[in-house]
């Protein structure tokens, strides 16, 4: 019997797993280098374990000292910024058009953010590319 309590304190503690932290403060935009980070032994669920994932990205947010780091806190470097002229992309049906936009936020590739057509005055949500343009889809 006194085997089974055993068994089930140490089932019932919580898993103490390797976590990436932030070595200091480091502000929202910042590109993220192996200075900034460190492993620490946490219970911290969703949290980053390997440093090499967030090496190389951009900080989405303030990232303070000692705390665990979340894949949502960083992200790829950003191509466009706000107010960049850009190239909106449109293709349906073997038919592209291609426009003038000025990006109303900052983003990366993969993101999604408004975009004004300079040409209709129109906003629209588009996808940004690697290469810095806007591909709208229907």
């Amino acid at each position: 019997m006194k085997w089974l309590c055993t068994a089930i304190c140490f089932l019932a503690c919580p898993a103490v797993a390797d976590v990436v932290v932030a070595a200091r403060t480091i502000p929202a935009q910042t590109l993220i280098g192996p200075e900034h980070l460190f492993v620490r032994d946490l219970n911290v669920a969703g949290a980053i374990s390997d440093p090499e994932a967030a090496i190389g990205l951009e900080a989405r947010v303030a990232l303070y000292a000692g705390r665990p780091i979340r894949p949502g806190d960083v992200g790829p470097p950003a191509v466009v910024e706000r107010n960049q002229l850009i190239t909106l992309h449109y293709q349906r049906n073997g038919l592209m058009i291609s426009t003038d936009g000025r990006a109303l936020g900052r983003a990366g590739p993969g993101d999604i953010i408004r975009v004004m057509n300079l040409s209709s005055r129109s906003t629209v949500s588009a996808r940004i590319g690697t290469d810095g343009a806007g591909y709208v889809a229907k």
